[in-house]
């Protein structure tokens, strides 16, 4: 994308998070506080431009510590499911906690605003973009 269209990208994925939560509440006096609907933009695009590249997660199960990877597409795709039914169980309830829909609103956002701002020469040259990995060699070449 570049600074300043990332910049842009950033901030319009929070707007989008913020009136989706606003929109799953309207009369709610509790105020939003925080990026994680921006932040859940980025993700929604890291998903759509590298969907196989491997998210390395820590398990902690008491004493027993370790690691393994998945690809994105199926980590930030739990991550999405997770949003959306803490969303709807948060339907109608008073009081502060989380704002779920601020992060399904930044995740959808961000997906779809991808596919504009998105800058074809930075991804051809990427090993990791899209379903096929390009090899080492060809890598190189594209450089």
């Amino acid at each position: 994308m570049g600074h300043a269209r990332f910049a842009v990208f950033y901030l319009l994925c929070g707007l989008a998070a913020a009136a989706l939560q606003i929109l799953s509440n309207a009369e709610s006096a509790i105020p939003m506080v925080g990026a994680s609907g921006a932040i859940g933009g980025v993700m929604g695009a890291y998903v759509l431009l590298y969907p196989r590249v491997n998210v390395h997660m820590l398990v902690i199960l008491g004493f027993y510590v370790t690691t393994f990877a998945i690809p994105a597409i199926w980590m930030l795709g739990y991550w999405f499911l997770i949003q959306v039914i803490g969303g709807l169980g948060s339907m109608g309830a008073q009081g502060g906690g989380v704002a779920f829909w601020a992060h399904v609103g930044g995740f959808v956002a961000g997906a779809l605003l991808v596919l504009v701002f998105r800058d074809p020469a930075l991804l051809a040259r990427h090993p990791h973009h899209g379903w096929h990995e390009r090899s080492s060699r060809a890598y190189r070449r594209i450089r």
